[in-house]
């Protein structure tokens, strides 16, 4: 995944935040519990330490003449086992001083190397030390200074030294338990997260879905059940959507009110010119034609403008398409046209108003009935995202560099055929304005072919 990717993402935001929080908080707190547990072994050595340094101490005997004897202690093998990491050693202080007056089989060859002896001990009656062994190896000792009660014995130093390695083996153990425990936390704690989130988010994801129906036009306003956090700004939105949907039906109002009120009197000088048939009564007639056509040609865009702009339209293609077929059947009935539909044509809806997809198709259709001999075919097809209407006829056709010509304002191919050349450019607006396109090519009838792409609703 990419930074901007991750950026735009709230959800992988919110899994990598959980997820590092988590990860830390678990490292922690592993680290928290291995110093924890290591210390409670080191406390558990300390006191086997201070439990064999008591036995020494009472099997220390002090013979009249200056003879050191160790009694019998508690059995520990690893005491009489060379190097084994147990280890204990008397010294002599005072004014004849002697290191390893006596020591334990294990030092072997060895003896303790011990800093001089303190003028106090604590409270506890020992102190505890941490020496190294001739190898190097860290040692954990307990020490007590001790004065048998003989006239002529002299202070003893008894020490008892255990290798930190005894430490190691069950800390190593340990350590591996808690990884791999705190792994497994880790996972299900990753798995919870991320299901947790999916059903957080899931809400979004319904929202989603229910702002693209309204877009599609399969629904007006944001449907279904949310969860309070997200209401205020579902019903924010539908009130929002239902003040779109009222200002741009004022303004279609708005917009036929002065239709029919431009239209009104042009009728009266259109009727009271055709009374007369001097030049002024048939420059009158062609003007007042000519603001009619005006006023449709402005009235169709700006109803087209608003319409862009509404949400939650949506208008079957097949049932206008249908109904002007009929329609242009019974006005071309002189003629013997046949007006047919594609028997391949594929039903879909046009995300629009289906007043302007009359608009569209009615002058496409009777332009083609203009100039068919005999036939005129529709056909409606489902392309990605688009609605794609053709009309072809079988007439004399339109030559290729005439092509584009065909849709700019009032110019008319054929000056002997009815019309204003405002139709098809109508068309031509109609359709840029909710984003679609027209174009003529050459029909497989031999006529024209007229292509219409409109946005398509779901």
């Amino acid at each position: 995944m990419t930074a901007q990717a991750f950026a735009g993402s709230l959800r992988w935001r919110l899994l990598a935040g959980t997820l590092a929080w988590m990860l830390l908080t678990i490292a922690l707190a592993g680290w928290g519990l291995r110093a924890l547990f290591q210390d409670h072994i080191t406390q558990q050595l300390q006191v086997q330490l201070v439990m064999q340094l008591d036995h020494l101490s009472a099997a220390v005997d002090w013979e009249p003449g200056g003879r050191l004897i160790v009694g019998s202690m508690a059995a520990d093998p690893r005491l009489a086992a060379p190097l084994s990491g147990l280890y204990w050693q008397i010294d002599r202080l005072g004014s004849k001083p002697q290191v390893a007056l006596a020591r334990s089989r294990s030092l072997w060859d060895q003896v303790l190397s011990l800093p001089a002896a303190p003028a106090a001990y604590p409270a506890q009656g020992y102190h505890v030390l941490v020496l190294h062994d001739a190898q190097g190896h860290e040692l954990l000792a307990v020490a007590r200074t001790l004065q048998l009660p003989e006239d002529d014995a002299p202070p003893l130093r008894l020490v008892v030294a255990a290798d930190k390695a005894l430490i190691a083996e069950p800390m190593e153990r340990f350590t591996r338990l808690l990884l791999t425990a705190l792994g497994m936390l880790a996972l299900g704690l990753a798995v919870a997260v991320a299901v947790q989130l999916q059903l957080a988010l899931r809400p979004l994801q319904w929202l989603r879905q229910r702002l693209a129906a309204v877009h599609s036009g399969s629904a007006a306003q944001l449907e279904g059940r949310f969860p309070q956090e997200l209401q205020p700004l579902v019903q924010e939105f539908n009130h929002v959507l239902a003040q779109n949907a009222d200002m741009v039906q004022r303004a279609r109002t708005q917009a036929g009110n002065l239709a029919h009120a431009v239209h009104t009197p042009l009728s009266i000088l259109a009727n009271a010119a055709a009374q007369d048939s001097s030049p002024l009564a048939q420059l009158v007639r062609e003007q007042v034609a000519s603001a009619s056509r005006q006023v449709d040609y402005h009235l169709a865009r700006a109803r087209a403008a608003a319409a862009v702009r509404a949400t939650g339209l949506r208008t079957p293609a097949l049932a206008p398409v249908q109904a002007l077929l009929r329609t242009m059947q019974r006005l071309h009935t002189e003629r013997q046209l046949r007006f047919e539909l594609a028997p391949q044509a594929q039903d879909g809806a046009f995300r629009g108003e289906e007043q302007d997809l009359y608009e569209l198709l009615g002058n496409l259709i009777d332009n083609a009935g203009k100039w068919a001999r005999a036939r005129v075919v529709v056909d409606v097809r489902r392309e990605g995202n688009q609605l794609c209407f053709t009309v072809d006829d079988d007439g004399p056709g339109i030559p290729q560099a005439q092509c584009d010509r065909l849709f700019e304002r009032g110019v008319q191919l054929d000056e002997q055929r009815p019309g204003s050349g405002l139709g098809l450019d109508i068309v031509r607006t109609l359709a840029h304005t909710y984003g679609g396109s027209v174009q003529a090519q050459t029909s497989p009838l031999g006529g024209a072919r007229l292509w219409l792409c409109l946005p398509a609703a779901d």
